[in-house]
């Protein structure tokens, strides 16, 4: 993927960092699109699904998490990155944006430096997702297609935002292995971001309510497994 060719979508109710941000991203040679709030950037993202959005968190009309959690529902964006904007000081918490299926989030005031790279890292993760190579995962009543990023459960589609999408199939790919912690980070979020360990047990819940409960095994003090409903 050329930078050229790849989109970004900047939302945020203030226009100097539409203006100043958007600039510092157009003249790295992004194709970039803004929008003012979160309705506005759901109707963008259709439009031109973008390969990331970096969204803001406060904003009127729709704000970013009830945006990020309508963006995660549209199939054509299951592989667009998603990062939260947001400001020092802001009573925001990084576990909701995650569980609203945010992939990360950059801190404002960022440097544009510092911005650039963490895109840059952004749309790596794109990328590896992009062309590496898939295959089909069945388990139980579970069959996960990693290259069409669809899961299907006793043949019903559920749709899954990219993290939860990629949790699953992580661990869906070998039953019975039990994942720790740090390797779960590692594989799902890479060393290019920092998360704790909530931020797994958020995406775990997640998981328990669209898969099933009785699919994912606590195993205290190391991490989770897979396990399918029969005895």
């Amino acid at each position: 993927m050329k930078k050229e060719e790849t989109r970004i979508l900047l939302v945020d109710d203030d226009l100097d960092v539409l203006e100043i941000v958007g600039y510092n991203l157009k003249n790295s040679g992004y194709q970039i699109s803004t929008a003012k709030n979160g309705k506005e950037a759901i109707k963008i993202a259709k439009k031109i699904v973008p390969h990331l959005i970096i969204l803001d968190v406060m904003m009127p009309v729709m704000d970013g998490v009830q945006a990020c959690e309508k963006l995660r529902t549209i199939p054509q964006l299951s592989e667009t990155v998603i990062a939260f904007f947001t400001a020092r000081g802001e009573d925001y918490s990084q576990v909701a944006g995650f569980e609203a299926g945010a992939d990360d989030y950059i801190t404002k005031p960022v440097t544009p430096k510092v911005l650039l790279s963490k895109v840059k890292a952004l749309l790596r993760r794109f990328k590896e997702t992009e062309t590496s190579s898939f295959n089909t995962i069945k388990v139980g009543d579970l069959e996960i297609n990693r290259e069409e990023y669809k899961v299907l459960k006793t043949g019903k589609e559920i749709v899954l935002p990219r993290k939860e999408f990629e949790l699953l199939a992580l661990l869906a790919s070998k039953p019975g292995k039990v994942f720790n912690r740090e390797e779960i980070l590692n594989t799902i979020w890479g060393n290019d971001v920092i998360v704790g360990g909530r931020t797994i047990d958020v995406h775990i819940r997640k998981l328990r309510e669209k898969i099933g409960d009785t699919s994912f095994k606590t195993v205290k003090g190391v991490g989770y497994k897979f396990v399918t409903d029969k005895k």
